[in-house]
């Protein structure tokens, strides 16, 4: 378990997050003292081999940026015949979803925390995944930082090259200009078909999140974008 921040990226020079330093309650830290060692895994160059981190063969779905982790250890506890990654690099998420694992027993969930880039070019094999979920990632709303936004084309076709025929990207926002530039850039990758016309219904595996209930309750809508791998 990593004690500092992933070293930069030289190779690429823009990011789509910023580390701050945060306090962690007692409860974080205990988790990432006791449940880490078996739940978080280290980041590394060669791919995962999810057969012998799970102990199983299942379907595995990834997870970028999962925030405190409260709609992960749902979607996790609500598919256990389902495997299932999340990536982050804030440290109190992460301790927060071990918290989560330990109270609920969770044994179909693994975490890294490293750059979700990295995480796909490097741990993740071409066609292996299930699904992506992308859930409310930072809108970064003034036009000088757009650049920031993680999805982009050249993103995007590296999570459709690591889907299995018929895997399925789903994001999620409510920042309404952030979702129609989603929305046109899912659209313009090649591996990529849109399941709906435009915004899709939100599944019924996404639990409506307090994140999303304030959002609502703003008048911010939020968009779903459900796309599948073609081939």
């Amino acid at each position: 378990m990593p004690e500092n921040p992933p070293p930069a990226d030289t190779a690429r020079q823009v990011r789509s997050y910023v580390l701050r330093g945060g306090r962690m309650g007692s409860g974080q830290q205990r988790a990432l003292a006791e449940l880490g060692p078996r739940f978080v895994l280290p980041f590394g160059p060669e791919p995962l081999q999810p057969a012998a981190v799970f102990g199983r063969e299942a379907p595995l779905v990834l997870e970028i940026g999962f925030g405190m982790g409260d709609a992960t250890a749902a979607i996790a506890a609500a598919q256990p015949q389902t495997d299932f990654l999340g990536v982050e690099v804030h440290e109190a998420g992460v301790g927060a979803l071990l918290r989560h694992i330990g109270e609920q027993g969770l044994s179909n969930l693994r975490i890294v925390r490293h750059d979700a880039v990295e995480v796909l070019q490097q741990m993740i094999a071409p066609g292996t995944l299930a699904a992506v979920h992308v859930f409310f990632p930072d809108p970064w709303p003034k036009k000088r930082h757009h650049k920031r936004r993680l999805i982009q084309p050249p993103f995007v076709a590296l999570i459709a090259s690591r889907l299995a025929p018929g895997g399925v990207l789903h994001c999620a926002t409510d920042w309404e200009p952030y979702a129609e530039q989603m929305l046109q850039v899912l659209s313009q990758e090649p591996l990529l078909r849109n399941t709906a016309e435009g915004y899709a219904p939100r599944p019924d595996y996404r639990p409506l999140t307090k994140f999303e209930a304030r959002g609502l309750r703003l008048g911010h809508p939020v968009r779903d974008l459900v796309f599948t791998r073609t081939s």
